[in-house]
């Protein structure tokens, strides 16, 4: 079956808790993580969609973390794993797909949606805004630890999308490099410096991935010779 688009969410930055709040999850903040529904059309413009928006620029949003996607094929498993019956954009994301997974999405892919076309910049690195959203303190380790981050696309062609539609691929640029690979490289082999490397070097892969890598590479030192 080909890949679909099940479901749009969006939000503007809202303001939370309370300011006088002891316990952490009912502390006062601000945050665009409580995604909604909508129908569609949407625009996918080059920054964001149409009526979403991020509270913390300089984590979220921009050019490569335009649009983030999420498979709807972990909400299952979740249920089952956990006992919570997350709602699409539960984890933050916009676009809610089916048929497609961390380990069948590729840094680089190219999708077209209705008449928007995307491109997969880098995996989505879970922060504590996720498990303060649901009161549940171990779930940001848990999405690291089974690799259902989701992934950012940027928009290369802007376009309207909406719910039902399909997913296509056009382009794979790099076929060694499943999102899921580079998930594993970030999170759980990170004194590898030769891999560092390695994935630092992926074509179309999101500029701060790269610094990031690159910087912990200077850290490790001089890479294994083979």
């Amino acid at each position: 079956m080909p890949a679909r688009l099940l479901s749009i969410q969006i939000a503007r930055p809202q303001t939370y808790g309370r300011p006088d709040a002891s316990e952490t999850h009912d502390q006062e903040w601000t945050t665009g993580f409580f995604k909604t529904p909508v129908a569609g059309p949407i625009l996918a413009s080059t920054t964001n969609l149409a009526g979403d928006g991020q509270a913390d620029m300089k984590h979220h949003g921009g050019v490569d973390k335009a649009v983030l996607a999420y498979s709807a094929d972990h909400y299952p498993r979740w249920l089952a794993e956990t006992g919570q019956q997350f709602p699409h954009g539960a984890f933050g994301e916009n676009l809610t797909i089916a048929g497609l997974s961390e380990e069948t999405v590729y840094i680089g892919d190219v999708y077209r949606i209705g008449g928007a076309v995307f491109e997969v910049s880098q995996p989505r690195q879970p922060c504590w805004k996720l498990a303060r959203r649901w009161r549940m303190n171990e779930l940001v380790a848990l999405v690291i630890k089974n690799g259902r981050t989701g992934w950012y696309l940027r928009v290369i062609e802007e376009g309207y999308i909406e719910p039902g539609q399909t997913v296509t691929r056009l382009h794979r640029a790099n076929a060694d490099w499943p999102v899921a690979r580079a998930n594993r490289i970030l999170h759980h082999h990170k004194k590898d410096l030769n891999l560092t490397l390695e994935l630092a070097a992926v074509p179309r892969l999101a500029d701060a991935w790269v610094r990031e890598l690159r910087e912990r590479a200077d850290r490790l030192g001089t890479p294994a010779v083979t």
